[in-house]
C-alpha cells in the first residue's frame, strides 16, 4: 500500500472542523487485541467480537484492490474522492465517491499492474496550482500521473524510475509524495519489488516540464532493506519532515524526508506483535505535531496505532498504543484524513483495502471507539 496521508496545507486541514484526540497514556487505557485473525463472513470480510465494521464498502474492482488515497475537495469536502488501485496486468486506477460508488468516466483502465498511489495538492503546472495523483506501474517501470479531480494524464509515459538498475530491480511498488513546508517543493519517494540492501528507495524532485506536464529529477537513493521480504508501504509526514516505510516481516523504518538532512535511519519500530507482514501506513493528525501512525498487521487484519510525535523524551520512539481489528480482510493499503467530510464522516475518514476487491470506509470515531474526545 501506500500510502499515504492527507497532503492539504496544515492550516486548511486544521481549520475545516473538529479533530479528535486520544488521551495521553492511552497505552494503558486501551488493550491491544490478539494478532489471531477473526473468522470470515460470507462476503470474505472479518467478523467477530471487537471487529470494527465499515459504514461504506465500495463497488468491487475487476481484479485486485491494493492501495487507496483520499482526495479532499477543499471547496466542498462532501464531494471528496477515494482513488484506488486495481493491481493486474490489465489493471486500473479507480475513482469512488464518498458513497463508495465508482464515478462515471473517471477510472483509468489499461495500466500495467498499478501498485500504490499517492496524491498531492497545488503543484504549479501550466501556470496553475494542480492537485494530482501518482501511481506506480510495476510492469513498465514507470510512474503515471493524473490531474485531480478530472484524471487527465500529466505525463508522456516517460517517468521511468530506478534507471541503471538491473531489470529485476526496476519494478516500482510503493510511493509517497513529500511537500517541503519551507518552499513547497515536491518529491516522489518510490520503493520497488526487490532491490539492494542499501539504497532501496529513490527520491525524485517533481516539477513542470514547461508544457504543463510532470517531470522529475533524481535527488537521492537511500533506505535500508532487511532482505527478508519486500518494501511496499511508504508514508510521509510533511509537517514533521519524516518518511516511514514498512520492511515487511521486520518493522517500520523512519528517515528524514528532506534530502538535505541526510540518509541516516532514525528509528526501526513496530518490531513485535505482528502476525504477518507489516503493510499499509497512514497518518492521522490531531494537531500540527501530534497524532497517530496506523500500520496494517496484514495477517491479523488489524491496524496498530503508534504515536506520531514519539514520546515525551524521544521523538523517534514509537511504542504501540493500541490494536484495532477491522472487517477489511488481509488489508494491504490504507489512507486517512482528519478533515470532516460530511454528516457520515464528521471526524474524518479511514480507508482500508480488503482482499475481496473492495475498499472499506470507516468513521474515525469508530476506529478510536470509547477513547474519542472531540476538541476544537
Amino acid at each position: 500500500m501506500l500510502f499515504a496521508t492527507l497532503r492539504l496545507p496544515a492550516a486548511l486541514a486544521l481549520a475545516l472542523g473538529p479533530l479528535v484526540l486520544l488521551p495521553t497514556g492511552c497505552q494503558h487505557a486501551a488493550q491491544a487485541t490478539s494478532s489471531t485473525p477473526a473468522a470470515l463472513a460470507a462476503d470474505g470480510t472479518n467478523t467477530g467480537p471487537g471487529v470494527v465494521r465499515p459504514v461504506v464498502v465500495t463497488q468491487p474492482v475487476r481484479y485486485d484492490t491494493d492501495d487507496p488515497a483520499i482526495w479532499v475537495n477543499a471547496q466542498d469536502p462532501a464531494r471528496s474522492l477515494v482513488i484506488g488501485t486495481d493491481k493486474d496486468s490489465d489493471g486500473g486506477l479507480y475513482v469512488f465517491d464518498l458513497q463508495g460508488k465508482e464515478v462515471p468516466g473517471k477510472t483509468v483502465h489499461g495500466l500495467k499492474r498499478p501498485n500504490n498511489v499517492d496524491l498531492a495538492y497545488g503543484l504549479p503546472l501550466g501556470g496553475q496550482p494542480t492537485d494530482f495523483a501518482l501511481v506506480t506501474e510495476r510492469e513498465t517501470g514507470l510512474l503515471r500521473a493524473y490531474r485531480l479531480p478530472d484524471m487527465h494524464p500529466l505525463d508522456y509515459g516517460n517517468l521511468a524510475v530506478f534507471a541503471g538498475a538491473p531489470a529485476e530491480e526496476r519494478m516500482p511498488m510503493g510511493i509517497a509524495i513529500y511537500t517541503r513546508p519551507s518552499d513547497g517543493a515536491m518529491f516522489a519517494v518510490v520503493g520497488r519489488k526487490t532491490g539492494p540492501r542499501e539504497g532501496y528507495l529513490t527520491q525524485y524532485r517533481l516539477a513542470d516540464d514547461g508544457q504543463g506536464q510532470l517531470t522529475m529529477t533524481l535527488v537521492r537513493t537511500f533506505g535500508t532493506w532487511s532482505g527478508k521480504k519486500e518494501i511496499e508501504s511508504i508514508a510521509v509526514d510533511n509537517e514533521l519532515g519524516f518518511i516511514y516505510y514498512s520492511d515487511e516481516g521486520v518493522g517500520v523504518r523512519k528517515y528524514y524526508a528532506d534530502p538535505a538532512k541526510g540518509n541516516a535511519e532514525l528509528a526501526l519500530f513496530a518490531r513485535t506483535g505482528f502476525a504477518e507482514d507489516h503493510e499499509g501506513i497512514s497518518i492521522y493528525k490531531t494537531g500540527p505535531r501530534t497524532g497517530y501512525l496506523l500500520v496494517s498487521d496484514q495477517g491479523a487484519s488489524t491496524f496498530r496505532f503508534f504515536p506520531r510525535q514519539g514520546t515525551a523524551t524521544d521523538p523517534n520512539a514509537h511504542p504501540e498504543l493500541r490494536a484495532v481489528p477491522v472487517a477489511a480482510h488481509f488489508s494491504d493499503g490504507s489512507d486517512v484524513t482528519n478533515v470532516p467530510l460530511n454528516a457520515q464522516f464528521p471526524h474524518g475518514l479511514f480507508v482500508a483495502m480488503s482482499d475481496n476487491k473492495t475498499f472499506h470506509y470507516y468513521r474515525w470515531e469508530d476506529m478510536l471507539g470509547k477513547n474519542l474526545q472531540a476538541v476544537r
